[in-house]
């Protein structure tokens, strides 16, 4: 788990307004949920056989009551949570956003922390391929103001009596190739044979491949709604790869899931993930209504920021007061006020020194102006403002003139 100091919280910053404006531009609201949660939540969401659950949750017993709780692993249940423990969607579908913490305890590696942030949308109430195309399109949308290109993958996992089909024939499948199964393959057989197509294990790759294909057993509903997700994907320009091993690391998909993966982060490729999840509400206790969403990690999008041409707009001080004598530290406090009442960001040197040693400072807290008093520009109500990051001539104005060259 890692600090996130000054100098790099300045670019999340920047990315977290982007973000904010852009979902804002697509309708979606921000709703802000608890870090923790019962364990029970997470265990009926996700699913016990999981990762997740089996091995990455960090749980504890709440000594006070004995309950069981853990830091939130992921988004989506809390949100759902929320949702049905307030009935957000008596008035029909609701389209929603949180960002925050969330906690597993993996192997830290490059963009993979056991505390990481994530982005996640939900569009809760809406049952159509068009909400689960939007959804992909406002990813792509974001991926072009961000200057990256990750590729989508999609797939499409059907509906319960189809996934009941594939779930026999895969059974079936591993049963026969036994000795060919890792350890955690045997152990989610019976439990959950979907999982092992989602295994990293190189060892399994070529096992995987040639098994059972999900798609070979999906009615004409999935079928139709997957090929009217492709269609407008097809008409908005957006490319994307038919994947039919993704599968997703969630019990609670169904129909549409998709991956936006790069190449350029090592092994931890996918930086943004979702997919259709029209079970979940009534699974957690809620009036049966249809929902889909996506979550993207923080961390590796910035880390993939960073090897694109875009680089983030961070913000620097507008004014930085230098000041020396005590007529003008007088007259310094009440320009730095009149400087951040007219909307200017302004630090105010605190703490003596030269002229030349308070420079310094204002050159290294990369303002663009020093506004340099002495007791002369005191006595005259005036300052002298300097340009710090180009060659313009220094020049000596009234307070106000001085505050409008600056808003300028």
């Amino acid at each position: 788990m890692n600090d996130c100091l000054p100098e790099t919280t300045a670019a999340w910053q920047a990315f977290e307004a982007i973000v904010r404006d852009w979902l804002r531009r697509y309708g979606y609201r921000e709703m802000r949920t608890p870090i923790l949660e019962h364990t029970g939540l997470f265990k009926r969401a996700i699913g016990e056989v999981t990762d997740i659950v089996e091995k990455e949750m960090y749980t504890f017993v709440d000594e006070l009551n004995g309950e069981s709780l853990a830091l939130r692993p992921e988004g989506t249940a809390s949100s759902v949570r929320a949702v049905i423990q307030h009935n957000l969607l008596y008035d029909g579908g609701k389209r929603l956003w949180y960002a925050g913490p969330m906690f597993r305890h993996e192997r830290p590696q490059k963009g993979r922390y056991r505390q990481f942030h994530q982005v996640g949308v939900e569009a809760l109430g809406f049952a159509g391929p068009d909400t689960d195309a939007e959804l992909i399109i406002m990813c792509a949308d974001l991926w072009r103001e961000l200057g990256i290109s990750p590729s989508l993958q999609i797939n499409t996992l059907g509906d319960h009596e189809s996934r009941q089909r594939h779930r026999a024939k895969l059974i079936a499948y591993f049963e026969a190739h036994q000795d060919a199964l890792d350890d955690d393959a045997k152990r989610r057989l019976h439990s959950n044979p979907l999982r092992i197509l989602d295994s990293k294990n190189p060892a399994m790759q070529a096992l995987n491949d040639a098994a059972p294909k999900l798609m070979d057993e999906l009615d004409e509903a999935a079928l139709a709604h997957f090929s009217a997700l492709q269609a407008i994907l097809h008409d908005n320009g957006i490319a994307y790869e038919i994947n039919p091993r993704l599968v997703r690391g969630l019990d609670y998909y169904n129909r549409t899931v998709f991956e936006w993966v790069t190449d350029q982060l090592g092994a931890q490729g996918t930086v943004c993930a979702g997919g259709r999840y029209d079970g979940l509400i009534e699974q957690l206790g809620g009036k049966s209504a249809p929902a889909a969403g996506f979550a993207m990690g923080i961390e590796r999008l910035l880390s993939l920021i960073e090897t694109g041409s875009v680089k983030l707009a961070v913000s620097v001080p507008d004014a930085y007061i230098v000041h020396a004598g005590e007529a003008a530290q007088a007259y310094a406090w009440k320009v730095a006020s009149a400087l951040r009442a007219a909307g200017l960001d302004t630090v105010l040197h605190c703490g003596g020194g030269s002229f030349k040693s308070q420079m310094k400072k204002a050159d290294a807290s990369r303002a663009r102006y020093a506004l340099i008093i002495g007791d002369d520009e005191a006595a005259a109500q005036q300052v002298t403002l300097k340009p710090l990051r180009d060659t313009v001539e220094q020049t000596r104005l009234e307070l106000n003139l001085a505050i409008e060259y600056l808003q300028r």
